[in-house]
């Protein structure tokens, strides 16, 4: 999944499995909830990522007046309604700085040019006001530990609580993170993002795939002290690490349900949890594992009904040697399936059209096949698009082709 925002960071990992190349072959029609039949009154996810980090989709560059980065923030909503969408996921904690005027870190530079310069305006409130005037949810996208893409904490406002707390954070793969494996971190940077939600009416908390960062060459996550201190009573380190992200997940959980009880809490995972050569009960893949190298059991998370939604990033073609997204989707609704977790699919519209990708991506179909093929798994009950700046470019036409074949009328998202 690279690209440059949340996924840009993780090309390393996962380039090895999107440069595979193969064709997909067309799946059967799916059933057209869409248009109305019966199965609309279930609701459907039809949903857009609008990524901040390094301005990827919104604001378009930093330095706009308050009035700019409203009208586009506006046009993004209006264009989530365009095509029938109903959810924007809108990144509002991207680098451990807020979009919002937050008790806890400073306004992100992505607004100004400038880390702890107020923008003139608060964007998230006024993208929950007006996404809702639209019909639209909004749901605030946070990314707990990451702190700069950089690794020079001088470069960071003088006021950031990682200047004030040098322990808490790691260097890492050129970047800064804070140290999931201390409890006073996991306990601040939920105090961050639940401040937030009690500010604001947000329809969902949104998490998505960076717990621990992931694998780079030759680098080591320096968490030796942390481990030392905390990690007593575990097998090894990795299962002290997962340990440490089920606290965050389940702790978020329950906070979100105390601080705003009808707001749900949802997480946008690497798409595959185990292969089935490491583990009987993963995925018939031969890719990153998020259990073993970012120690994220995601699986668990469903089987344990943690979370309210789960959107794996099925980011791979139909019939990829590595990571097979018509092997991924009937793995992803065997999980779901009895637990109390709705199954959405992230896809990939970033792929669509780009020389890079294999041969797959580059027809207009390719994305619609995917809606077809889930549509076959009724756990499976929506899909979120990466990202919005794809929705509008839309450069071979795979988005109005899934609004054609796929988004008939306009619908309610799941209940």
């Amino acid at each position: 999944m690279g690209r440059l925002s949340r996924r840009a960071f993780a090309l390393a990992a996962v380039s090895a499995v999107s440069a595979l190349t193969t064709t997909g072959a067309a799946a059967p029609a799916r059933r057209d909830a869409a248009a109305g039949g019966e199965g609309a009154a279930t609701g459907e996810m039809r949903g857009v990522w609008l990524a901040t980090v390094a301005n990827r989709d919104w604001p378009s560059r930093t330095g706009l007046t308050a009035a700019q980065q409203r009208s586009e923030l506006l046009g993004w909503l209006d264009l989530a309604v365009r095509d029938r969408l109903n959810t924007v996921v809108l990144q509002v904690r991207p680098t451990a700085d807020a979009l919002w005027p937050s008790s806890y870190e400073p306004w992100s530079e992505v607004l100004t040019g400038t880390q702890g310069k107020a923008p003139g305006w608060d964007p998230l409130g006024t993208a929950v006001t007006e996404a809702h005037a639209r019909g639209l949810e909004l749901h605030a996208w946070f990314n707990p530990y990451r702190v700069a893409t950089h690794t020079d904490p001088s470069r960071l406002v003088a006021s950031h609580p990682a200047r004030k707390h040098p322990d808490w954070v790691v260097p890492y793969g050129g970047k800064l993170y804070y140290n999931p494996g201390l409890p006073q971190v996991r306990a601040f940077v939920q105090d961050a993002m639940l401040d937030a939600v009690a500010k604001y009416p947000v329809d969902a908390v949104h998490f998505d795939d960076y717990f621990y960062p992931y694998p780079v060459a030759g680098q080591t996550f320096d968490d030796d002290d942390a481990y030392d201190e905390y990690g007593g009573g575990f097998p090894n380190r990795a299962a002290w690490r997962r340990d440490n992200i089920d606290k965050l997940v389940r702790e978020t959980a329950a906070r979100v349900k105390s601080v705003r009880p009808g707001t749900e809490f949802g997480i946008s995972p690497f798409g595959v949890w185990r292969n089935a050569t490491t583990d009987s009960r993963g995925s018939d893949t031969r890719s990153l594992q998020s259990y073993d190298d970012i120690h994220a059991d995601t699986r668990k998370w469903v089987s344990e009904g943690w979370i309210d939604y789960v959107v794996p990033q099925l980011y791979w073609n139909i019939g990829l040697a590595a990571a097979d997204y018509a092997k991924l989707v009937p793995w992803w609704a065997e999980v779901a399936r009895g637990s109390r977790t709705k199954l959405y699919l992230g896809e990939a519209l970033y792929k669509a059209g780009d020389p890079a990708q294999p041969a797959a991506w580059q027809d207009p179909a390719e994305l619609s096949r995917h809606l077809t093929l889930a549509a076959r798994y009724p756990e499976v009950r929506g899909h979120v698009h990466f990202a919005a700046k794809d929705v509008r470019t839309d450069r071979i036409g795979a988005m109005a082709r899934v609004v054609a074949d796929h988004y008939g009328q306009s619908v309610k998202p799941p209940a």
